[in-house]
C-alpha cells in the first residue's frame, strides 16, 4: 500500500511538469501586473475624463423611456478599452463603445431608463469598467416618476 501512495505522489508531481523557474514569469515580464509599483504604469494608462457623472431627468410620468448621453474623453496616453457596463437595476439598460479609443478620442455611454412601474424619486447607477485606473467608474441617474393621469 505504501508503494502505490509513493507511486501516486510521484506521478502527480511529474504529471504537472512544471518548472518552478519559469512558473511565474509572466507575471513577472508583465508591465501592467499588480506588483508594477512604478509611476509609468499611471503616466500611460488611459483615463476616463467625463463631462458630468451624474445626471437629473427632472420628472418623468409613468411609462416613460428616456435615453441619456454620459460623453467623455480618453484625456491619458493609452488607448482606452472598456469591457464592461452594468447597471443597479433591470430598468436601466447601458450601452457604450466596443473598439478600443486612442488617447485624444471622445464617446459616450448611453443610459436609457424605463420608467414603467417606477412610480416615485428613483437614483440608478452605472458601473464602468475599463483599463483605467481605478478600473471602475461609476454614473448616476435620478429624477422623479408621476403617474400617468
Amino acid at each position: 500500500m505504501k508503494k502505490f501512495l509513493f507511486v501516486c505522489s510521484l506521478s502527480v508531481l511529474f504529471a504537472c511538469n512544471i518548472d518552478p523557474k519559469k512558473a511565474n514569469s509572466d507575471v513577472v515580464n508583465n508591465p501592467l501586473s499588480a506588483s508594477d509599483t512604478s509611476a509609468s504604469l499611471e503616466e500611460n494608462s488611459p483615463i476616463m475624463t467625463f463631462n458630468e457623472n451624474i445626471h437629473d431627468f427632472g420628472t418623468l410620468v409613468d411609462g416613460e423611456v428616456v435615453t441619456y448621453k454620459f460623453k467623455f474623453k480618453n484625456t491619458g496616453k493609452g488607448d482606452l478599452i472598456i469591457s464592461g457596463a452594468s447597471a443597479s437595476c433591470g430598468c436601466t439598460v447601458p450601452s457604450y463603445p466596443k473598439e478600443p479609443l486612442s488617447p485624444g478620442a471622445e464617446s459616450a455611454i448611453d443610459v436609457q431608463f424605463n420608467s414603467s412601474g417606477k412610480v416615485g424619486t428613483f437614483e440608478k447607477n452605472v458601473t464602468i469598467t475599463s483599463n483605467t485606473i481605478p478600473t471602475q467608474i461609476y454614473l448616476v441617474i435620478r429624477g422623479e416618476v408621476k403617474e400617468k393621469k
